[in-house]
């Protein structure tokens, strides 16, 4: 993990491989942000003039390198566009820092130390700052020749080493929790990052549930699995149904952070279907190759839950990790089969690849059972969420329209695109079936909101629910932009742990 300072060394005479300054966006060209007076100076005040001879403009993710200074310990210069030039000397947003410190960090791999000289008004920028460095240097390459050495690769480059923030004041209190908060919060996103990178034939059940284990105990947290024998036991036929056609049984987890001050309970739910076939309805050609990534929403509630355990906050969060891996077999569960659920409720499975909504089920009713006073489930649910949201944004649904609009505004706080999405009524009537309680399928047009409706039916009795559907972001197969690489992305762990946050503070419900 890339490691980070703060730094109230003067850029000139800072030993760095590289300055990073910003660059904007502004309506006759390229404007230096704040943060780079220094560096400016040296250039004799016309530092936005030779970045606009070299074609900068100042734009989001733009990365222009220049050599320093005469007289800088630094050699290198890296120009970050910050986007548009904020109106009537208003501060850059916090996003735009992350996206900015993200993009420098990924175009500095190799280099041992940079410094960053980014606008700094007050403790929440380092932090925005500090967390888009974070994110932005991640790299998986543990399974490239010599990655166990950081490299990518036989002639990559390692990751950023050092982070220092010039302009950050290391004595001052807040400062100091906004960094510490930016490294838990990052490193426990990267570690989500690393369980959705990881290919299916090394993260099953068993072995995402020894991970939890393992990282339960380092912070504090209490861990409790149930296997194949007490998952039948309990009568959790949702998770069990899609598990039995693979040779590698389920795992419910649960994660246990708790409090001594803490006045409220939230549980986090996390679709974990560590590799998804499509089971015996098996998915096309082509749709196959990125299925590892569909325990994304487990991956998230556990970055949420340990994130929140490392910053100590002031209220009780469980999180439930629905682990199973859907397989076609001989003893897998078939189109027709009807399930017995663990709320006693039955489904008629008419499609074995709608099987999220399956796991997720149980394991909302298990978290019902402890009235908490607020469930937030997570999950790559619906090919339809990316049709109609796109791969960057989530869709958020609720049965609740303040909880809703609170869901979404704390995403957006965070950096993480998310929409509200209704539940309309009359698409629960598609999912009437003659044999069972309820189908697992209902109308295709509105696909997304019908499995919203499907998982509200398992939300206990007056409990506040949300349902996150991050089938969009949670995995980029395109190019990395910002701070978000190529692969697993840890889509909605920052929209968990500021919900915690907001209900440690009092300031949620």
């Amino acid at each position: 993990m890339t490691a980070l300072t703060l730094s109230t060394a003067a850029a000139p005479g800072l030993r760095a491989d590289a300055i990073v300054i910003g660059v904007a966006k502004g309506a006759k060209g390229p404007v230096v942000a704040p943060g780079a007076e220094a560096v400016d100076k040296a250039y004799d005040g016309r530092l936005a003039g030779v970045l606009e001879t070299l074609g900068a403009s100042g734009a989001e993710g733009e990365v222009t390198k220049l050599p320093a200074p005469s007289g800088f310990k630094a050699p290198l210069v890296v120009a970050v566009g910050l986007g548009a030039e904020p109106e009537n000397d208003a501060r850059f947003d916090g996003e735009a820092l992350r996206k900015g410190a993200g993009t420098a960090a990924r175009a500095l791999a190799g280099a041992k130390k940079a410094a960053f000289a980014l606008p700094l008004t007050d403790a929440a920028d380092a932090g925005a700052v500090a967390e888009g460095a974070l994110l932005g240097a991640y790299s998986f390459d543990a399974y490239k020749e010599n990655g166990k050495d950081g490299r990518n690769g036989k002639n990559g480059k390692a990751p950023l080493a050092e982070v220092a923030l010039l302009g950050g004041k290391p004595r001052d209190k807040a400062y100091k929790a906004a960094v510490e908060r930016a490294t838990a919060v990052s490193e426990e996103l990267n570690r989500a990052r690393d369980l959705v990178n990881t290919p299916p034939n090394d993260l099953n059940p068993e072995s995402f549930a020894a991970v939890a284990q393992t990282a339960a105990k380092e912070h504090g947290i209490k861990a409790q699995v149930l296997d194949v024998k007490a998952l039948e036991k309990g009568g959790y036929g949702g998770i069990l149904g899609v598990g039995v056609g693979s040779a590698a049984g389920p795992r419910l987890v649960k994660l246990s952070y708790t409090h001594s001050k803490a006045k409220k309970h939230l549980a986090f739910v996390g679709k974990g279907i560590t590799y998804d076939s499509g089971g015996i309805s098996l998915k096309p050609a082509g749709h196959n190759e990125t299925m590892k990534c569909d325990m994304s929403g487990a991956a998230a509630v556990f970055g949420a839950v340990v994130a929140a355990a490392r910053l100590g906050l002031e209220v009780n969060v469980t999180g439930w990790l629905a682990l199973a891996e859907n397989m076609p077999s001989g003893s897998a569960t078939r189109p027709g089969d009807v399930l017995r659920m663990y709320s006693g409720k039955t489904v008629e499975v008419l499609n074995t690849d709608a099987e999220g909504r399956l796991v997720l089920a149980d394991a909302l009713w298990a978290a019902s059972q402890e009235k908490p006073d607020a469930i937030v489930d997570v999950a790559t649910l619906t090919g339809a969420m990316v049709l109609a949201l796109g791969n960057r944004t989530f869709g958020v649904m609720a049965n609740d329209e303040a909880f809703r609009s609170a869901v979404c505004e704390a995403s957006e706080e965070v950096g993480e695109a998310a929409w509200p999405m209704p539940l309309p009524e009359h698409l629960r009537k598609g999912m009437d079936s003659p044999t069972a309680d309820i189908a697992n399928m209902g109308e295709r047009m509105g696909g997304g909101l019908v499995a919203g409706l499907f998982l509200r039916e398992f939300v206990g009795e007056g409990i506040t629910w949300a349902h996150l559907d991050i089938a969009g972001p949670a995995f980029n197969e395109q190019g990395p932009f910002g701070y978000t690489p190529k692969g697993g992305t840890g889509s909605a762990v920052r929209t968990l742990v500021r919900l915690a946050e907001l209900t440690a503070a009092g300031d949620l419900g």
